[in-house]
């Protein structure tokens, strides 16, 4: 799947996709909001959920950018001594 195409779905849609095809990468928590970020091929996507009720709001897509940033905390590299 490409970006064009999950970008063409709709919500139910996109979030059957990230169910089949998505593996789970990391997640970012505020006190108002919680994303799941996936991969899938060669895209990115985020699942927003509101804190306060825990339903889906926004379902969004990228490649790279800032959007990757604030996951960057949270990406944990092996240490490897020279």
């Amino acid at each position: 799947m490409t970006l064009y195409e999950f970008n063409r779905l709709e919500l139910n849609e996109r979030m059957e996709a990230v169910n089949q095809y998505g593996t789970f990468l990391v997640n970012y928590i505020t006190k108002d909001i919680h994303i799941n970020c996936y991969a899938i091929d060669e895209f990115f996507v985020e699942v927003v959920y509101g804190a306060e009720n825990n339903t889906i709001t926004e379902v969004r897509s990228f490649k790279y950018g800032l959007e990757l940033d604030k996951y960057s905390v949270h990406i944990k590299v092996p240490f490897k001594r020279p």
